[in-house]
């Protein structure tokens, strides 16, 4: 009678779990539907190694080694003890019930046992570090919720050995303590019970993991645990190809009536994945410099401030029940001519809801940006906060026509004369007379050329850094590489306006660069600016531009190898070398600068605390540069703190972005007469043997 009670209770309790939680994971699925469709690449091979690398092998959990190690462990046994619930289940209706099989059921009682204590350490190590610890990133987001986390799963695992313990006592048998050493020595302690007590407490703990399982399905899906389940999905439909690539705005579409992204709805389906995956570890906010340095922005709360918008939006258009199935099937009880997706966005946008840029998302918030991935470099589950903020801000510039007076200023410059200052475009090429030592023809003026030399606005412009591209048109001299430059005709290579969210002045400014290098057969690109490296080899192409694009030290490095440049000369420096954004994270490029600066005699690297993929960002990136900076400490002075307390001689970068924050740091610091700021090319320069 009391196994058959015990059935039909666990049968009502685990029916109601489930419905509640199918209830749920529907919900999302449809508040996920409520977002645009994006174009799909197939790429399974790529999309599968996606899955294994940073889902089962949990890679990107281990750029912090302890978290790491913790999550593996949950990960794995989470699986492992799956097969253990299903025995478990079964005990509570077949007395003394095991799986057949024979005596290899010792070998999975040990497997289950130590499994079920180190989930259980896992735990209690992971509730340290957030009250214990008090580890910084976990103080981001410290509610009710994480702490019934702790709770729900340190009764998960406790109660499953105090079920089989019990158990042993109520079936009067010997412990075994070779194969279950923690079970065992519950029943050891609890051994003076008798059967009857051991019957009665069996059943209680049996219950109270079950209870605690269904509970904590019925939760996952409301909760950041909802990361559970949506990581593989994440990661598996994340954007392939190159890292950070922005999506292109169809200008052409008629029936656009405004750009960007103003409306929740507006995000594409994959994005709004990205919502309901953020596992709120904080690890995006503790590494994005704007955060640390108090500004407004904080990746993570971005992130959970979208995802709660969607929630509560996506229930109240749900909640319409005339076209809920259609959702589904494909069809729409609202109009004929529009599809099940489209339908639910109709409804969206006619419900009252606080607005998503103002209300949920303060304009200070997505102007704080710079863009440099720190924070989905960081991310375990894949998410893609940059193109979500620069999506905001093409709504903003685009549909709004708001934006700050300094971006409007850099707007009307760019278009005006080319260049971020407004200064005379018949100027731009006025850099290469500076030096009588160097020769850099144009493109008109060279009967051949290998390579062109994209100079950019900083280099031509920027009295600071026509020195960097003046040192780079050196070695090329000296190398005998054959290049030239597009002079005054050469325009901005409007990646700044992009990520700034001026998507129309970047393809303006695109077309008319490539028009101009398909004019002058341009195969290959060369360019000091990590920037429009970045936006020619990874964004151009899409619009037309066939051509090999590289950053000066590439070639540098290229060069060296060849011996046609040798770095001979002693330069006695400690280098603090900084490692610039977009050919960092972007591009992967960390060995070939350090390899570079090895090569040359009496120079001694020294490495940041933060360096390679974790490597601060300097503040200019994402139109920051032209932006000004008001709430908190300078994100550059910040930096040359970090890079002042190695104690160089010189600070070291590859970007004449980078360079300018740098140097403006040291000044700030009153440093700059004791601490130089060099690019790569410079150093490399006063080492050769000219």
């Amino acid at each position: 009678m009391l196994t058959l009670f015990n059935f039909l209770a666990f049968l009502v309790a685990t029916g109601y779990a489930v419905y509640m939680f199918a209830q749920a994971i529907y919900s999302r699925y449809l508040f996920v539907k409520l977002g645009k469709k994006a174009a799909f690449e197939p790429s399974l091979k790529e999309r599968l190694n996606a899955v294994l690398v940073n889902v089962f092998g949990q890679r990107k959990l281990f750029k912090d080694k302890k978290s790491g190690l913790m999550h593996l462990i949950l990960f794995y046994g989470f699986i492992i003890i799956q097969i253990g619930l299903i025995e478990l289940v079964l005990k509570g209706f077949m007395k003394g019930y095991e799986f057949p099989l024979g005596d290899y059921h010792p070998y999975f009682s040990i497997l289950q046992e130590w499994t079920t204590f180190l989930m259980l350490c896992a735990v209690l190590y992971g509730a340290y570090r957030r009250y214990g610890e008090k580890l910084k990133r976990l103080q981001l987001k410290r509610d009710a919720k994480a702490a019934f986390v702790y709770i729900a799963l340190s009764i998960l695992t406790l109660s499953i050995l105090l079920t089989l313990g019990f158990e042993t006592v109520m079936l009067g048998h010997e412990p075994d303590l070779a194969h279950a050493p923690f079970s065992g020595v519950i029943a050891l302690m609890f051994s003076g019970i008798g059967t009857t007590g051991g019957t009665v407490l069996f059943y209680v703990f049996w219950w109270v993991h079950m209870l605690t399982v269904l509970s904590f399905l019925v939760f996952v899906p409301q909760s950041k645990q909802a990361h559970e389940l949506f990581a593989l999905f994440n990661v598996f439909f994340k954007k392939v190809g190159p890292v950070g690539k922005l999506q292109k705005i169809d200008f052409e579409d008629e029936e656009a009536e405004e750009y960007g992204v103003g409306k929740i709805e507006h995000f594409t389906q994959q994005q709004l994945i990205d919502l309901y995956a953020c596992a709120e570890c904080g690890r995006c906010t503790n590494m994005c410099p704007a955060s640390g340095t108090g500004k407004t922005l904080s990746p993570m709360e971005l992130m959970v401030k979208m995802r709660d918008h969607l929630t509560e939006k996506g229930a109240a258009v749900t909640s319409r029940d005339p076209w809920m199935p259609g959702f589904v099937f494909g069809s729409s009880a609202l109009s004929p001519t529009l599809t099940a997706d489209s339908a639910a966005r109709e409804v969206a946008a006619t419900v009252e809801m606080p607005n998503l840029i103002g209300d949920v998302i303060t304009e200070e918030e997505i102007w704080a940006c710079t863009t440099c991935r720190n924070c989905e470099d960081q991310c375990p589950v894949a998410n893609e906060h940059v193109d979500k903020i620069i999506d905001m801000r093409r709504y903003l510039v685009l549909t709004e026509g708001n934006m700050p007076h300094e971006a409007t200023r850099y707007f009307q410059n760019i278009e005006r004369q080319s260049n971020p200052w407004g200064i005379n475009r018949k100027e731009r090429i006025k850099w290469r007379e500076e030096r009588k030592d160097i020769e850099v023809p144009t493109v008109d003026e060279a009967e051949e050329f290998e390579y062109l030399f994209w100079v950019g606005s900083m280099g031509s412009f920027d009295k600071r850094s026509q020195k960097i591209v003046q040192s780079f048109a050196k070695i090329m001299n000296l190398a005998g590489i054959k290049f030239a430059i597009l002079g005054n005709e050469e325009c901005n290579s409007g990646d700044t306006a992009r990520r700034m969210g001026n998507e129309f002045l970047f393809q303006q400014l695109c077309q008319e660069n490539i028009a101009n290098f398909q004019a002058y057969g341009v195969k290959k690109i060369v360019t000091t600016d990590p920037h429009a490296f970045n936006t020619f080899k990874h964004e151009y192409p899409e619009f037309g531009l066939e051509a090999e694009v590289y950053h000066h030290t590439e070639l540098i490095w290229k060069w060296i190898q060849e011996g046609r440049i040798k770095p001979v000369k002693e330069v006695e420096e400690a280098i603090a070398y900084h490692d610039s954004c977009y050919l960092g994270r972007y591009n992967n490029i960390y060995d070939i600068p350090r390899q570079i600066l090895g090569s040359i005699p009496g120079m001694k690297i020294l490495e940041m605390e933060r360096n390679k993929e974790d490597a601060m960002c300097c503040g200019a990136g994402g139109g920051r540069m032209w932006l000004e900076e008001t709430q908190g400490k300078r994100i550059n002075v910040e930096r040359v703190d970090q890079a002042l307390s190695l104690s160089p001689t010189l600070i070291g970068s590859n970007c004449p972005y980078c360079l300018t924050m740098l140097s403006d740091g040291t000044k700030a610091k009153e440093v700059e007469d004791q601490v130089k700021t060099l690019d790569i090319v410079e150093i490399v320069e006063r080492s050769l043997d000219v």
